[in-house]
């Protein structure tokens, strides 16, 4: 009988035990939904414009100056996006803007910066993918004859610039992949799965994925990367589509593909839909480039974290533009994310327009702060 009630009462404490352990792992989920839920409404709300710092004549500075914008890729529509309100902008304020039209190739890079050198350009842009360690040789020779590199929308706050750089604007990648992480928790309730696509060559995809990686372990243990497809920039188009579908055959829990950059969405889109698996696999992304806002809206894609590219060609030439007057350059480029899904995308258009869906009080904002009458 001894024996009997002993072994009653550790039954009934390891019962406890487990009950106990139950509840407080059911606890954590619920305060990690409660956390990602919370982060999500944050970047509901309508972003707001605040200066990068003093006012200043920028009609004045800008006078005479002429920038050339070198993208990773000019194939890519959301830098192609950024460049053009970079050059309506330049018009606006004086300064000429140009692209330096790519095929992705580092040697490319080089000729256009050898291009700014030869015909006396004031800037060049390297704007989101142009590593500069890949054309160190080059920007010693720009700052020897007087050009002035940047990088915008390139290195995360955590990475240091390449130190022949005369200044670069980060944007928080990290940021980006922290909203993507917590995203998928909120939308499945804790129980998100994912393949992410990637493309390892470009710095920021570090902390991007790092951000995704994040969310998940501190707000939802339990929630998987499944895979990561790493592809280069000159492969998108012939092996995300490929890669997407064997991973999403393989991998048959998955619930969601992430393709970190939004231009990959057009190769990840019908993946999803040639393997039948559009009604349980959803799509999230970032940037906001028009055409995926349309996916949007079409119900191919479910969510894309927006970002004006007008708003960012604004603060990029706010921040190049100080530096010129000798004032400080922002800490980094200063441009809110918006989430856009099924209940706003309307916003931004049909068919959606680079810089609409973001309100307009931010460009009567920088023309306040650029004195511009």
């Amino acid at each position: 009988m001894r024996a009997f009630f002993k072994s009653s009462t550790i039954l009934a404490a390891a019962s406890w035990a487990a009950f106990i352990g139950g509840q407080a792992h059911a606890d954590q989920a619920s305060e990690g939904l409660a956390r990602a839920t919370e982060i999500v409404e944050q970047h509901r709300k309508a972003p707001q414009y605040k200066p990068a710092g003093e006012a200043f004549d920028i009609q004045a500075v800008a006078k005479g100056k002429k920038m050339l914008s070198i993208p990773n890729t000019s194939s890519n529509q959301f830098l192609k996006g950024i460049i053009a309100r970079e050059i309506a902008v330049g018009k606006e304020i004086g300064l000429e803007v140009r692209e330096w039209e790519n095929q992705g190739q580092p040697s490319q890079w080089v000729q256009g910066i050898e291009y700014a050198i030869q015909n006396k350009f004031d800037i060049v842009d390297l704007i989101s993918g142009v590593n500069p360690a890949v054309v160190e040789p080059q920007l010693q020779a720009a700052k020897d004859a007087g050009v002035k590199v940047f990088t915008s929308h390139f290195y995360d706050p955590s990475q240091p610039a390449n130190k022949l750089l005369e200044g670069d604007l980060p944007v928080s990648f990290y940021g980006q992949g922290w909203l993507l992480g917590n995203w998928m928790i909120y939308k499945t309730g804790g129980n998100a799965h994912a393949i992410v696509v990637k493309s390892d060559e470009v710095p920021p995809t570090a902390p991007l994925v790092q951000g995704i990686r994040d969310a998940l372990q501190k707000n939802c243990p339990k929630c998987t990367i499944q895979q990561e497809i790493n592809v280069g920039i000159t492969e998108w188009g012939t092996k995300i589509q490929p890669s997407v579908q064997s991973a999403l055959i393989s991998k048959p829990t998955a619930n969601y593909v992430i393709p970190i950059y939004d231009s990959m969405s057009q190769f990840v889109v019908p993946a999803v839909e040639l393997t039948g698996k559009s009604d349980t696999v959803k799509i999230a992304t970032s940037n906001g480039t028009p055409f995926v806002l349309d996916f949007i809206r079409d119900g191919k894609v479910e969510m894309d974290i927006g970002e004006s590219l007008d708003w960012i060609a604004r603060s990029t030439i706010d921040g190049y533009m100080r530096k010129l007057a000798g004032l400080p350059m922002p800490k980094d480029i200063g441009v809110p994310y918006y989430i856009f899904d099924q209940s706003n995308v309307k916003t931004a258009g049909v068919p959606a327009e680079p810089n609409k869906g973001y309100g307009e009080d931010y460009v009567k904002g920088f023309r306040e702060t650029w004195m511009v009458k």
